[in-house]
């Protein structure tokens, strides 16, 4: 991903975001972003990658290699993908404490909370809770 350290890659998404006047255009980039996530292979949508919890169909697949997990991801919402593409620009390419002690300050800074519906942010939050889950099986295998 990047060589940016994870508390600049969030003040990098929140720079970015307040680009954009209204939420419309936010939405819009938002998605722009989902359409910009490297290729999921149809052979990764099982459900040992299907995320639960989300109203959308998400596959979260996490490989680890030199201690940092790298994610993979995919949502067959535009919304939601572009999620999972600040989620990765966020997480993925980094180490399980990286991971585990980084809040997702990013989220209330950008003003997701408020704007997402109930359901989409549950999703968000599912995510979350699955990347971390990821961090913290690989800190208990080392």
């Amino acid at each position: 991903m990047s060589n940016v350290d994870i508390t600049q890659a969030q003040v990098d998404l929140i720079n970015d975001f307040q680009l954009f006047d209204n939420w419309l255009d936010r939405y819009e980039y938002l998605i722009d972003l989902g359409r910009k996530l490297p290729e999921f292979p149809s052979d990764w949508k099982t459900e040992e990658y299907k995320l639960h919890g989300c109203q959308s169909q998400v596959w979260l697949k996490a490989d680890e290699a030199n201690g940092k997990l790298t994610f993979h991801a995919i949502s067959d919402s535009a919304i939601v993908s572009g999620l999972i593409a600040v989620l990765i620009h966020v997480y993925s390419d980094r180490n399980a404490d990286e991971i585990l002690t980084t809040p997702p300050d990013f989220i209330d800074a950008i003003g997701l909370h408020e704007h997402l519906s109930p359901t989409r942010s549950n999703g968000l939050h599912a995510m979350i809770d699955a990347i971390r889950g990821h961090a913290v099986a690989i800190q208990c295998a080392g």
